[in-house]
């Protein structure tokens, strides 16, 4: 895991190497993949797509080497994992990404000025993305697809636990670039050293924001040392309010999807929050769901009596600090609460404003909910799962942005874009 500090360690700074070269090898490719028309930028991406479903095989086996050096005790285990079915969706993801809108371009306003200039509002790529993350090759393919899609270059900065599987896969999206004309180098991958990251943070003179996507300890790393501006990507502490008012069987299901059917990513569920009055009748309810899958729960004294009367073998006393845990395993935290204030209390002070739930019938309560809830997404009646560039219709993402500054949510396509004005006059000087 990624280890937090207040200090970047300035060692690189005495070696030799430096990626300052490579930097700025990324920052004049940018220029030429800004210069690709949109169609162009569409057919490189979608060739990505083709290019990782014609190498199945091949990443599966770098795969196989990053997984051989970790434990499969690991919540990181399942993230790092690639099988054919995962190869497949991320080179469906990418194929999305290449039938897209362009994002680029776009027309935002338009004024004539009284002394006859025309002012436009158009939009523009970032320039140069640089993307810090852990153990998640998907990561390297959408990111890498969604800042070609974009018009932008992107720096990788991977974890080393994925290292064979970044390497190949950015070989392989490298090899689409340069069959379609374009530098090597708009798509570039950082060597997996540590120290190469205290140079990233603050090359302000190349890297035009940064995404840091991963554990809180990588988050706050990065925005306790980056010069660079940042765009955060959060941790999830999610929660599933079921409501006293709730279908029992839906709310039971939702549930169960919400924890166990991939517990290792930041949209899974960390806290079931139950009305004290359905409490009884609910909770042994999910117990056929959790059996399988062994999931541990951590439930205040109501929930623990109920569930140890049924017998419930993964069992444990909640303490304070199994609230606000982002579990990433199949683990969870149970608390009863008297009503929808105490819910709203719990999820304001324990919530990462990540994908919050409830599940309810009554029409009232659930608005309620959703305009209450501070959250990048709030669901009614559905599993918090479904917080996901893909499943929200953008193709891919670079992360759940949790912040409120450029982009909120599935941070995608659309927002790899800024503003810039454009004036077009004939001779006008200001007065």
């Amino acid at each position: 895991m990624w280890q937090v500090s207040d200090k970047i360690d300035n060692n690189f700074m005495e070696k030799k190497q430096t990626i300052v070269p490579l930097l700025e090898s990324v920052k004049k490719a940018a220029g030429y993949i800004n210069r690709r028309e949109d169609g162009a930028r569409a057919s490189i991406t979608a060739a990505i797509a083709q290019t990782l479903r014609d190498h199945i095989a091949g990443i599966i086996a770098a795969n196989a080497a990053d997984l051989a050096a970790m434990d499969k005790a690991s919540p990181l285990y399942d993230r790092l994992q690639l099988t054919e079915g995962r190869i497949l969706s991320i080179a469906d993801a990418a194929a999305m990404v290449a039938a897209l809108p362009d994002p680029v371009g776009k027309k935002l306003s338009s004024y004539t000025h009284p002394d006859g200039m025309r002012i436009e509002k158009i939009t523009v790529p970032l320039g140069v993305v640089g993307a810090i993350y852990e153990a998640r090759p998907n990561v390297t393919v959408d990111i890498a697809a969604l800042c070609l899609r974009s018009g932008n270059a992107v720096v990788l900065k991977g974890g080393s636990d994925a290292h064979h599987s970044n390497t190949l896969l950015v070989r392989l999206m490298q090899k689409a670039l340069t069959e379609h004309g374009l530098p090597q180098e708009v798509i570039t991958l950082l060597p997996p050293d540590r120290e190469v990251v205290g140079e990233l943070l603050t090359a302000t003179r190349y890297v035009d924001v940064l995404i840091p996507r991963g554990s809180q300890g990588l988050i706050d790393f990065v925005r306790k040392n980056a010069t660079v501006p940042t765009i955060e990507t959060g941790a999830g502490v999610c929660h599933t309010y079921v409501h006293e008012k709730a279908d029992p069987e839906k709310a039971a299901a939702i549930v169960v999807n919400a924890k166990t059917q991939r517990p290792s990513v930041c949209n899974a569920l960390d806290t079931i929050l139950i009305d004290k009055a359905v409490a009884p009748d609910f909770l042994p309810r999910i117990i056929p769901g959790f059996l399988p899958f062994g999931v541990g729960i951590y439930a205040d004294d109501t929930a623990y009596a109920i569930l140890h009367r049924e017998g419930y073998p993964f069992l444990h006393p909640a303490t304070p600090d199994d609230y606000g845990h982002e579990y990433l395993s199949q683990n969870c935290s149970v608390k009863t609460v008297e009503g929808l204030t105490q819910a709203l209390d719990h999820i304001a002070l324990y919530s990462s404003r990540h994908s919050e739930a409830i599940v309810t019938e009554d029409a009232g309560t659930a608005e309620t909910f959703l305009k209450e809830v501070d959250a990048a997404a709030v669901y009614h009646n559905a599993s918090t799962r479904f917080t996901d560039g893909g499943e929200f219709g953008l193709g891919a993402e670079l992360g759940i942005s949790t912040q409120k500054l450029h982009a909120r949510g599935p941070f995608a396509l659309e927002k790899l874009v800024c503003e810039k004005w454009i004036v077009r006059g004939s001779g006008q000087v200001r007065r």
